[in-house]
């Protein structure tokens, strides 16, 4: 929904960062892989004890995976490029997971409900992507929901930064993708019905 609805807010910035990096010889590829190193780091410092920390490292990582798309739209797109940007979200999103559950092993089964929620979530969100091409509506079928990078940036540092409320949020983190699949799906059915002409 903010990455929807906010993102025309904090678009100079991107683009001025995109403008910069590719005036310099930089390639969108390249600034996905640091993005991922930095959100990788995310989890590496939350274990060692540097929440605080860790959180800036997260929105580092989120800020420049906004860049590399930029970059890609003033340079030239790159399919196996999509492929890295979407994979590697999912990587840190996991890294992040595997680290709140490493420093607190009792909170396995709500940590474990939330992935599956990003499974759900997630797996909907590309094949309807990828469906929607077959069915000529678009080349990658965005479909905003509830839930996009940024919501779940902002409730991933709620969650390492206020571990007395951890259960509480992850659950709400839960109920939040869930919904957002669940959005997502719905959505679908409408869409590729009338994409279908089968309305």
């Amino acid at each position: 929904m903010l990455d929807t609805h906010a993102r025309k807010y904090i678009n100079p910035s991107i683009d001025k960062t995109a403008h910069w990096l590719v005036k310099h010889g930089h390639t969108p590829n390249q600034v996905t892989v640091i993005a991922l190193l930095i959100g990788l780091m995310t989890s590496v410092l939350y274990i060692l004890g540097y929440p605080l920390l860790s959180v800036i490292f997260l929105w580092a990582s989120g800020f420049l995976d906004a860049v590399d798309g930029s970059m890609a739209r003033h340079t030239k797109t790159s399919p196996f490029g999509t492929v890295m940007d979407i994979t590697f979200d999912r990587l840190v999103e996991i890294g992040m997971i595997v680290a709140i559950a490493y420093v607190y092993p009792e909170l396995l089964w709500p940590l474990l409900l939330l992935s599956v929620s990003i499974i759900f979530s997630m797996t909907i969100f590309l094949v309807v992507g990828a469906v929607s091409e077959q069915a000529g509506i678009k080349s990658f079928y965005y479909q905003a929901g509830l839930a996009e990078r940024t919501e779940g940036f902002v409730l991933f540092s709620v969650m390492l930064l206020f571990p007395g409320i951890l259960f509480w949020t992850t659950l709400l983190f839960f109920a939040v993708e869930t919904f957002t699949g669940v959005q997502r799906f719905i959505e679908a059915r409408r869409l590729l019905h009338k994409g279908a002409g089968t309305e």
